[in-house]
């Protein structure tokens, strides 16, 4: 089933609730008291100071589809979508790295990857708020492959979710029609590569890598992140089809 496919008055619903929700004033109105505390409280908090507010269960962020989710990335909607399933997964991960920290997780660590988290948790609920009935189904996640014990394992997946976060906005922006979409995608990923550079700080990494960030193809940004996902995913009608190749070279460059 595509569940991205809307109406032409739906991506006009679609529009205005985006266009409403990044009035912080409106989201109350938008997603609901809990999603809206959790928001306002992230937009001013300062960087290390504790969450506050209601925080989702590990449950309620790992439950979710297990049929085939179709995503049609040739329309803006579809775009949104796309995101809106990365910062599922993204807010996923870090909520199962909170409930329990790898031994040995320093104060500084522990703030940073709580912040990520409730960063990553008001992005999943901005996406879902703004895209209503037009949203893909809640997302299934498989962390098997993950020791939430080790530092390593734990900080290096990190990594690998900020670095692709960072590229796939940066590859699918130039897709987006409408400028709205395209301003509100800037704002994500600024924060998302603020998340990348701390990730890396601690990891013992180069905090920047490259002086540009590489722009990943949807086929690139599926086949990292569909790994972590119980629920399969399938994108239709990408434009960035058949180029993957192309851009091995720059997508390596992020994995310094």
């Amino acid at each position: 089933m595509d569940h991205s496919h809307v109406s032409e008055d739906g991506e006009d619903a679609v529009h205005r609730r985006l266009v409403s929700l990044t009035a912080r004033r409106n989201f109350l109105k938008w997603s609901g008291a809990a999603a809206g505390v959790a928001f306002l409280a992230a937009c001013d908090r300062s960087p290390t100071e504790p969450a506050a507010g209601p925080t989702p269960s590990l449950s309620g962020a790992t439950a979710g589809a297990q049929s085939e989710v179709t995503i049609n990335v040739g329309t803006d909607v579809g775009i949104l979508n796309f995101a809106y399933a990365l910062e599922q997964l993204e807010a996923a991960f870090y909520l199962t790295v909170v409930q329990a920290f790898y031994p040995g997780a320093t104060a500084e660590e522990t703030d940073i990857l709580a912040d990520i988290k409730n960063h990553e948790v008001v992005h999943r609920e901005f996406f879902k708020a703004a895209l209503g009935s037009a949203a893909i189904p809640k997302l299934a996640v498989n962390f098997s492959a993950i020791d939430f014990g080790s530092r390593s394992q734990v900080l290096g997946t990190a990594k690998a979710l900020e670095d692709t976060g960072v590229g796939a906005y940066n590859g699918a922006a130039q897709f987006l029609r409408n400028g709205d979409y395209l301003e509100v995608a800037g704002k994500i990923v600024s924060v998302e590569g603020r998340h990348a550079s701390a990730i890396r700080d601690v990891f013992g990494r180069n905090f920047a890598p490259t002086p540009f960030d590489p722009a990943l193809t949807f086929e690139q940004v599926l086949n990292r992140a569909g790994p972590f996902l119980a629920t399969p995913l399938r994108i239709i009608n990408s434009p960035t089809a058949g180029s993957a190749a192309a851009l091995t070279a720059s997508a390596q460059e992020m994995d310094s």
